[in-house]
């Protein structure tokens, strides 16, 4: 099922897209909240006729960096030996169509296509076996990165953690298994141009592992989300560029970048 968080008439709700053609899609409007029981109410509406808002609004985001070797090498990095983690805050998250805001600290701002999870349950320390149990679905991301500032400054939370640098969506698909959404195509388009191309089986440290990893150490809360890192062809992004994600069985998430008012 593709769940979809949306906005009509002034009123924010879920629903769930139907349809295969991109000009037919409808939403049947969810009665309560995807991360608990719930049921379709058999009103439908257009996809057309409503304005996508991020799939979940996250506690937190958790990405975690150089899990795809080429893209590590790319930048003269090193392969880790251990996932290695880092935070996006929640004011970073935007939705499909939602414009990524070129911030006034950079002179070289990248595009970084990424699988996202989303998690279902409240969960810690989650055994590697039980790591489905506590998936809701998967999800298209960008993680924008302010190069220059990361290089520069370090750390990664002003590089990585700005307003409007997480695009989400368009939507979580949640049928896709593990194995599956284990080895999927990724890629990223700029104008059209592709920039990268890759699959989900690429990852270093597979999605179970990262799950395993950063449960140890925390909570995760329904709707938290986790970037998986990005195959390498990361590059610039300018003022006025259109950049789409597209993921195998998933979608397309496309934003425009915009200078920061």
């Amino acid at each position: 099922m593709r769940i979809a968080r949306f906005s009509i008439d002034g009123n924010v709700a879920f629903g769930a897209v139907e349809g295969d053609r991109p000009d037919e899609l409808v939403l049947d409007i969810i009665k309560g909240i995807p991360f608990a029981d719930f049921e379709l109410s058999g009103t439908k509406v257009p996809l057309s006729k409503v304005r996508l808002l991020p799939p979940v609004l996250p506690n937190k985001v958790v990405a975690f960096g150089r899990n795809y070797a080429e893209h590590a090498r790319e930048l003269g990095n090193e392969v880790p030996d251990a996932p290695f983690a880092f935070f996006k805050p929640s004011t970073s998250v935007i939705g499909p169509g939602d414009e990524i805001q070129y911030p006034s600290f950079t002179e070289d701002l990248h595009h970084e296509a990424e699988l996202a999870v989303v998690i279902g349950r409240m969960c810690r320390e989650v055994p590697r076996e039980r790591v489905p149990d506590v998936i809701f679905g998967y999800t298209c991301a960008n993680d924008v990165t302010a190069r220059d500032v990361q290089k520069r400054e370090k750390q990664w939370a002003r590089a990585k953690g700005f307003d409007s640098s997480c695009p989400l969506g368009p939507w979580v698909e949640t049928d896709l298994d593990l194995a599956t959404a284990s080895d999927l195509t990724i890629q990223l388009t700029v104008n059209g141009e592709q920039r990268q191309l890759g699959r989900t089986s690429e990852m270093i440290h597979p999605i179970e592992d990262l799950i395993v990893n950063i449960s140890e150490a925390m909570t995760l809360l329904p709707g938290d989300v986790i970037l998986t890192g990005t195959p390498a062809g990361v590059g610039p992004l300018t003022v006025g560029d259109e950049v789409a994600v597209t993921i195998e069985g998933i979608g397309t998430l496309t934003n425009k970048v915009v200078k920061r008012g």
